[in-house]
């Protein structure tokens, strides 16, 4: 019975310690945002609809493309970039920062793209992964 109970900690510990330290991987680098089809249309009608977080979180070496979709009728401005309608355009990062985006789909008129550093093994790396169970948590409430 004593061994059981000192496996009980070790058994709940353990992914605690594999979350910690084990490699960070993501199906895709590609952090995707779609602007979708009757944008403009419900702007000009007057609705302040916000499609795009005014701050967009990538990490590197793990979400650090971002990958805007225009599925609207009209061309999108991002920065120097116009994205047609039905076209893509991808921006990888190679450097942690906060960059700052002209962007016509956002009422305000910016975006700030914040690129964080691939975090280290240990409680970087745990809090990393809890923050991303956060975020899809969230996500799922959303829709």
């Amino acid at each position: 019975m004593r061994r059981l109970l000192w496996l009980l900690p070790a058994l709940l510990l353990a992914p605690l310690f594999w979350a910690a330290f084990a490699p960070l991987q993501l199906a895709s680098r590609d952090e995707l945002f779609e602007i979708p089809a009757g944008t403009y249309a419900r702007r000009m009608a007057g609705d302040k609809v916000e499609i795009l977080p005014d701050r967009i979180d990538l990490t590197l070496g793990l979400n650090d493309v971002l990958l805007l979709r225009n599925r609207d009728e009209v061309p999108q401005q991002f920065g120097p970039v116009l994205i047609m309608p039905g076209q893509s355009f991808r921006l990888p990062f190679e450097v942690a920062s906060t960059y700052s985006f002209a962007c016509s789909a956002h009422a305000s008129g910016q975006m700030a793209v914040v690129v964080a550093p691939t975090p280290e093994r240990g409680w970087p790396a745990l809090q990393w992964r809890w923050q991303q169970i956060m975020k899809r948590w969230n996500d799922k409430d959303e829709q």
